[in-house]
């Protein structure tokens, strides 16, 4: 086994040190992953400085912040949807791709580019005339050469070497010394690989990098991102070995190292699938991230086109931190460095929610002592500098006015949120409390993704703002018409690119309810909402939310990234009336640690960029600009608005009001304080929150805003919006800060200053004015405050989109979800629907066409039926033809859908509990489904069933082809033609029969007559969790 060389522990220990590698990283990172083969969990956010921010030594990977999708180029779901992803890495030299010679074929297949230590000793020792290898060390004297001069002289090394015909250069910083400093490997592989190209010559080398400071998957994707073709992570495995020794990993070695390669191998989907790249190939010399903190001097050598905007450290400052690090790495009294990044460790690194500042928090809130809060600002505001907004210090020079001139905190707190924090990641008395505080202050709460219970509607608990997120957990149009706001999560500050996952310990009876799913059963929101692939998508989802609920105004969530300006001014376009701009150092309640940490931008750059792009092409007069993430005291408030933000959002802060004393452990649902988890016995004992704790968080701040509006001599928050002029850029402590350059944040000019500051408009109407909708509205009205039904005949074309939202959003209104599902109104359509039929269908309203619909027919249904067959003079068979779109029943709760024709992609995905049936369907059939019986009496395409945990399906099966089509993880398929599956074979003829019935397809009709001799072709799927006795109930029990 070759793992360059062997160590002692001793020495084991030197690299740790030379490399940043911690006790903490030992135990929580590594560990973990080498146990379970999953890379390590956690919750809350990233609250330490960033790397160009802190006083420490940090890792170079610590100034690259991974990129993300948001709203086009969608995230894909690396596991559910793993037949397009691949790892497969090719070592060789390229050729010319318009001929076909045998030297096409001399290449080198890995399944990964993370080499085990069997892998790197053949590669490193290959006996193959085409490839021959050549190891260059990366340490280099700084007493000869400083840091920029040795990767130069490296890069001239690599040239000569390809030129002469090495195909494999390693990179190796192995073979320490005293005297000697490595070059930060992603610094050698990214300048290395841009002078390749400068050359001519990077298609004729492979670079593999071995080395001791890659050890997560962030930190070995920056390497392939930067270029390297494969990744040797040899101090993982050195660590892992000690790990093994000592008995603190109850494992064999052999087992550990694939545990260690597949949970990178996992992590690498992840950081692909976010910016929707299905292989490394792709990916490779991508650049696909941001810097925060270095000089233009290193990323012009070594990262070159890699966006960095506000300038920071150069080669003599990383030089100098690595002669730090070598000094502490061969003193024998230095001991490894505990750690700290991922928990406070006093004494290490700086978290802005240090103990001490959690108890001042604490001590303010729940005694009411707004003296208490001052102390708790000043350990906020005067802290070591922890945020580029700590960089920006408000003018001094300004006559300040008297505090009876400032708005009072009532007005202010109307411009506060609470952020989306879903029942579920929340204990019900947290979620309750936070919504009464700010109903009561004038505030609004957000719901958060997990749906809410009706009986919080119409109360002082119900959360004013509505989340509608990918999962679609609980959103039916019920929940929909009772929001003021409606808020649309395109991405999450602690893990954008990202879906959510409530384990299913914290799944009890409340939370199924809510969610429609089944109780102990982990619930999966996809990374990407299925309904937005381009910002057409999203101007179709913000229209059927306008339509259901006409009042509401329909925020977008975005996270800080650059270009997330010209993202916003796309949103703007397509309609909605508010803006978040979450940072990087937003809450979760459980996401891996490499999201936390590497993922997303301050909120500084991003609202910043915003507010300019919005302003700079007249779009800043219809939108609301909010931003969120870490908001801590009234001087953030002040620096939000300045910078563009009219409203702010509050998580983390708010939780620790009350009680949570942020140990991070959420996930794992044993919160010692109540207040993160389900667990009844916690939630009783130690939930001591109150809803007056609350009420004195929001108070407070907003007294503590008003004072420095009075210093700042501005009477309102309209006032201060956008006023750069009141910041001035602080130099900075460290060498690094004094480096940076700010002035992008605080940019104006004469154009943008000509433009307004805030929104201008109560709302942002759509062009679309939906006439037929209205007509109905006007016709059936009515009959639903009658609640005495009706039949009514309507033509629709294609241009009329989410035809009944408007009729369900009124029935929901006043009647709930099912309350006119005795006395329905049935519309009878002819034409070609436009997108949307039927989208958050109520019970109580039937819709039937004859012709065909676009995609998203049924999305978000709740009840009633939809009916779609071809017209009646049709002469094709209909289940060869297709009848309705893509992403149908996308999040529906209930109801039934019947169309005489096949469905397109993803049809069913998220349904939770809608019964239907259709003549085949596309890709991806029953993804994430939870709950429902889908009836496909036709063929399906590849990935039927991914990621479904509730519910079941029947397919028809006639050439044979499912077993091949369906995704085996989560789900198994059986036949139905044993005594045991008896129930089963009535309830399939009794759900054809009434398909036959409403739409009158003759397929429908063939299979009924042919339904014995057919009976043999048809699987049932169900999840491998599900009993067969226990589905069947479930699904009569909720009938809807």
């Amino acid at each position: 086994m070759e793992v360059e060389g062997a160590l002692t522990r001793e020495e084991i220990y030197k690299y740790m040190k030379m490399f940043l590698a911690s006790r903490e990283e030992r135990d929580q990172v590594l560990r973990p992953m080498a146990e379970g083969g999953q890379e390590a969990v956690g919750s809350m956010g990233d609250d330490t400085p960033m790397a160009v921010l802190s006083s420490k030594n940090r890792t170079l990977y610590d100034y690259f912040r991974q990129q993300f999708a948001q709203v086009t180029n969608p995230p894909i779901d690396p596991l559910r949807e793993s037949l397009v992803m691949s790892l497969q890495t090719h070592l060789g030299r390229e050729h010319c791709l318009f001929t076909e010679t045998e030297e096409h074929g001399h290449r080198v297949n890995l399944n990964s580019p993370v080499l085990s230590p069997r892998k790197y000793y053949a590669l490193k020792n290959i006996n193959i005339a085409d490839y021959p290898v050549q190891k260059f060390g990366i340490n280099y004297d700084p007493e000869q050469t400083d840091l920029e001069q040795a990767v130069k002289r490296l890069c001239l090394d690599v040239e000569a070497a390809v030129r002469s015909g090495i195909g494999c250069c390693i990179l190796s910083d192995s073979d320490i010394v005293p005297g000697q400093l490595p070059m930060p490997m992603l610094m050698a592989v990214g300048a290395v690989h841009h002078h390749l190209i400068a050359v001519g010559e990077r298609c004729n080398a492979n670079i593999i990098a071995s080395t001791a400071s890659a050890r997560d998957a962030h930190q070995i994707a920056a390497l392939i991102g930067y270029g390297a073709s494969a990744v040797y992570p040899y101090l993982s495995y050195h660590i892992l070995c000690d790990l093994v020794q000592s008995g603190e990993l109850l494992s064999d070695l052999d087992v550990a190292f694939k545990n260690y390669r597949k949970a990178i191998n996992k992590g690498l989907l992840k950081i692909l699938s976010k910016m929707g790249i299905s292989t490394i190939a792709s990916y490779r010399g991508s650049q696909l991230f941001e810097i925060v903190g270095l000089s233009s001097e290193v990323v012009d050598l070594c990262f070159t086109d890699t966006p960095s905007r506000i300038q920071g450290a150069g080669f003599e400052d990383l030089q100098q931190d690595q002669q730090r690090l070598a000094r502490e790495a061969w003193s024998d009294r230095k001991p490894v460095n505990p750690g700290g990044l991922l928990k406070y460790v006093h004494g290490q690194e700086y978290h802005a929610f240090n103990p001490d500042v959690v108890q001042a928090l604490h001590r303010s809130v729940q005694n009411n002592d707004y003296a208490a809060w001052h102390d708790y600002a000043a350990l906020v505001n005067q802290r070591p500098i922890a945020t580029l907004r700590d960089l920006l210090k408000l003018r001094d020079d300004i006559v300040p006015l008297p505090m009876a001139e400032i708005e009072p905190i009532e007005k202010i707190i109307k411009r506060f949120d609470s952020a989306g924090m879903s029942l579920g990641a929340l204990s019900p008395e947290a979620h309750e409390a936070l919504a009464e505080a700010m109903n009561t202050l004038g505030g609004r709460s957000n719901s958060g993704e997990g749906g809410e219970d009706s009986v919080r509607f119409g109360t002082n608990k119900v959360s004013k703002i509505k989340q509608v997120a990918s999962g679609r957990f609980g959103v039916t149009p019920h929940y929909l018409s009772s929001a003021e706001v409606i808020q649309i999560k395109i991405a999450q500050g602690a893990k954008p690119g990202e879906g959510g996952q409530l384990p299913g310990g914290k799944v009890n009876e409340l939370i199924a309810r809510l969610r429609y799913s089944v109780p102990g059963v982990t619930l999966i929101s996809p990374p990407p909402h299925h309904d937005i692939y381009s910002i057409e998508d999203l101007a179709q989802l913000i229209f059927d939310l306008k339509q259901v609920n006409p009042t509401a105004l329909v925020s977008v969530k975005l996270v800080s990234r650059p270009g997330v300006g010209t993202i916003a001014a796309g949103v703007a376009k397509a309609y909605a009336d508010l803006i978040t701009i979450s940072g990087y150092d937003g809450g979760t309640a459980a996401s891996p640690l490499t999201s936390i940490r590497y993922a997303g931008s301050p909120w500084e750059l991003g609202l910043s960029e915003t507010h300019q792009m919005l302003r700079a092409n007249d779009l800043r007069g219809k939108v609301r600009v909010q931003t969120d993430g870490g908001l801590k005291t009234g001087l953030d408030v002040v620096k939000a608005a300045i910078l563009g933000a009219e409203s702010f959002g509050f998580g983390t802060a708010p939780m620790i009001a009350l009680g949570c004393k942020y140990l991070r452990i959420c996930h794992l649902n044993n919160c010692a304080t109540g207040v993160a988890t389900q667990d009844k016995t916690l939630r009783e004992q130690y939930y001591l929150g109150t809803v007056e704790m609350a009420r004195n968080f929001f108070r407070f701040m907003a007294e503590e805003t008003r004072e420095w509006m009075s210093r700042l001599g501005v009477r309102s928050l309209e006032e201060l919006v956008g006023r750069v002029d009141l910041l001035e850029v602080l130099p900075g402590v460290t060498e690094k800060q004094k480096k940076l350059d700010l002035s992008p944040i605080i940019y104006t000019d004469e154009l943008l200053q000509s433009k307004p500051q805030t929104c201008q408009v109560s709302r942002n109407t759509p062009f679309d004015k939906g006439y037929l909708a209205e007509r109905m509205v006007e016709d059936i009205l009515p009959a639903i405050e009658a609640k005495s039904g009706g039949e009514y005949h309507y033509s629709v074309s294609n241009c009329d989109r989410s035809i009944g939202a408007r009729l369900s959003g009124e029935i929901a209104k006043r009647h709930g979800n099912q309350g006119m599902a005795d006395a329905p109104v049935k519309l009878n359509l002819q034409g070609v629907a436009g997108q949307s039929l039927g989208v958050w269908n109520a019970g109580g309203l039937d819709i039937y066409l004859r012709g065909d619909a676009n995609d998203y027919v049924g999305k978000g249904m709740a009840g009633g039926k939809i009916v779609i067959a071809p017209p009646e003079a049709s002469r094709f068979s209909s289940n060869q033809a297709p009848i309705i779109g893509n992403t149908c029943l996308y999040g529906a709760t209930g109801g039934k859908l019947y169309a005489a024709g096949r469905a397109g992609e993803r049809f069913a995905v998220r349904n939770s509990g809608c019964i239907t049936v259709v003549e085949g369907a596309g890709h991806h059939c029953c993804e994430y489904m939870t709950g429902g019986v889908v009836v496909v009496l036709g063929n399906t395409g590849p990935n039927f069933g991914a990621g479904m945990t509730g519910g079941f399906a029947y397919v028809l099966d006639e050439e044979r082809t499912f077993v091949d089509r369906y995704n085996m993880e989560l789900v198994d398929i059986q036949r139905i033609t044993s005594e045991a599956t008896e129930a089963y074979r009535h309830n399939l003829e009794s759900l054809i029969k009434d398909f036959v019935e409403e739409t009158g397809s003759a397929w429908g009709q063939q299979v009924l007559e042919n339904l014995e001799s057919l009976l043999n072709k048809f699987w049932l799927v169900k999840p491998k969790a599900a009993s067969l006795q226990s589905l069947l109930e479930h699904t009569r029990a909720a009938p809807q």
